[in-house]
């Protein structure tokens, strides 16, 4: 599967933390109906058994409505499940190990803080950029935030897409305009909503006036 930048517009990332009494299932399949574009299943802290069963579930509700689905650092469960790809962290395993074993037509993300990283995840294969945190965030307490001149400079100096993540919010986001940036990456703008679908929807339109706004 390619990687297409209108894919990336609304980057949805999982996060089981305001469930309140729903499945995960169903609180993505109501971010999808509300225009998510692109989904990356995180769970840090779950059984492999248990994560195996929930990717396969939410891998064929994203099939169904045409959403890559990707996984979050685990390259043996997006193998398993044959996900459409994985996002990994520097701390990661880097793109190139990635490559070889999920096979050339997987997408791979790659978190990137500087100009340096950001090109070397490239030149290692990897299809986006992850590029943040953007804003204060609480959802990775190791996130450091990056100035918008770094985001600027980063878009700038690779061919991939990039996309926005950390501490982005619908009062927050059109800062990030002329950034030159393809997508945002959203946990709890989404997911800690009271109305999922109708939260994604307006970032969608968020986002797609930010992003034309380098066109």
């Amino acid at each position: 599967m390619n990687c297409k930048k209108e894919d990336l517009l609304l980057y949805a990332i999982t996060d089981r933390n305001w469930l309140h009494g729903e499945t995960l299932y169903e609180q993505v399949e109501k971010a999808l109906r509300g225009g998510v574009t692109f989904l990356q299943l995180r769970e840090k802290n779950m059984e492999q058994e248990e994560f195996l069963q929930e990717a396969r579930e939410i891998r064929e509700l994203c099939r169904k409505y045409q959403v890559p689905f990707l996984i979050n650092d685990n390259v043996e469960i997006a193998a398993a499940v044959d996900a459409d790809g994985v996002h990994v962290g520097q701390s990661d395993m880097e793109a190139g190990e990635v490559r070889a074993k999920l096979g050339p037509d997987k997408i791979i993300g790659v978190t990137a803080k500087t100009v340096e990283q950001a090109l070397l995840a490239q030149q290692r294969g990897a299809d986006y950029l992850g590029v943040g945190a953007v804003f204060h965030t609480n959802s990775k307490s190791d996130a450091k935030e990056i100035t918008h001149e770094r985001l600027r400079e980063i878009c700038q100096a690779v061919r991939i897409p990039v996309v926005a993540i950390g501490g982005i919010t619908q009062d927050n986001a059109a800062e990030l305009s002329g950034s030159g940036i393809d997508g945002i990456a959203v946990i709890s703008a989404i997911f800690a909503q009271k109305d999922i679908e109708k939260s994604a929807r307006t970032l969608k339109k968020l986002a797609g006036q930010i992003v034309r706004s380098v066109q």
